[in-house]
């Protein structure tokens, strides 16, 4: 396995389906065994809870931009920090592939990285990776995965829809920040609803919420989302599951910002998204640099750690 992002990156560019296959099937046998303690992480179900210590890069939806994904590792050295620290995370808040053209290279380098620091990179699940009934739409992964790997596509494709099951729903730093990639289910107040979403015995409802809701500019309670799936959620909503989760700032990706993030909710929301270019017409995008230990009381103690670019 490469060890050097430039030799992952031309790799990923080259790599055949067999090969492309046998890597998200490794990786998704890596995540099936993420349970219990697991280096910082303690892990229930899809919910993990990482201890406040080290620093965590935190990256929002990234889309199949595999330049501005390339530059933020590089503006953040971050497998530098990887190698020289256990306590360097790198934590993704989901939505890897569809919108931008090089998907497959995208899942191809996260995943490289995911091997190479199983306990340090922690893969969350976006709408874009949710389940059949929850598809995105347009959903132009299959097209992507058909350009790139010709007649050999459906495995690969169907590969990258098995690993989506495993990839974590929730993850809660005590004390500080509770991150999702969409939003927070207005009926859900426990761990166990967090961490069982996932599961086909559990409301759909739920997973729907954690994966495409979006919080309410001003007001309470929840309202219909125009995007058809999710809900419009408000401050009140917000209060309560932070506190519930002695939280202080919710973190999540999902929604476009023009400047790359945007604090909604008097500060008890921080949203990222790290990816530019059509279709989507932000001018900036941005990432969050922070140490773990740090307790900013809301998302404005935040802004100095946040890297636009």
């Amino acid at each position: 396995m490469h060890t050097a992002l430039s030799d992952i990156v031309k790799e990923a560019f080259e790599i055949e389906s067999e090969d492309f296959c046998e890597l998200v099937e490794e990786t998704t046998g890596v995540l099936a065994e993420e349970t219990g303690h697991f280096g910082n992480l303690e892990v229930n179900g899809r919910f993990a809870e990482l201890s406040p210590q080290g620093k965590a890069l935190v990256i929002g939806d990234i889309h199949g931009d595999l330049e501005s994904l390339v530059d933020i590792f590089k503006q953040s050295h971050i497998m530098q920090r990887m190698n020289q620290s256990a306590n360097a995370f790198l934590i993704f808040l989901g939505d890897y592939g569809d919108r931008g053209p090089l998907s497959a290279e995208v899942y191809y380098t996260i995943l490289n990285l995911k091997l190479l620091f199983p306990k340090q990179v922690i893969l969350m699940r976006g709408n874009h990776e949710g389940p059949d009934y929850l598809m995105a739409n347009p959903h132009d992964l299959p097209e992507q995965f058909k350009e790139k790997f010709r007649e050999k596509w459906e495995p690969a494709y169907a590969g990258v829809r098995k690993l989506s099951d495993f990839l974590y729903i929730a993850v809660l730093v005590e004390g500080r920040y509770l991150l999702v990639h969409g939003g927070l289910p207005s009926e859900a107040k426990t761990i166990q609803d967090f961490a069982h979403a996932h599961s086909p015995t559990a409301s759909h409802e739920l997973l729907e919420e954690l994966l495409w809701s979006d919080p309410l500019d001003a007001g309470t309670g929840v309202k219909a989302s125009p995007r058809g799936a999710g809900k419009l959620f408000g401050s009140d909503v917000t209060a309560s599951v932070l506190e519930a989760f002695n939280a202080k700032v919710l973190i999540r990706g999902h929604e476009p910002c023009q400047d790359g993030y945007k604090i909604d909710q008097d500060g008890r929301i921080l949203t990222l998204f790290s990816r530019k270019g059509p279709p989507y017409s932000n001018a900036k995008g941005a990432y969050l640099d922070v140490d773990l230990g740090l307790q900013p009381e809301n998302a404005a103690g935040l802004v100095p750690y946040i890297h636009t670019f």
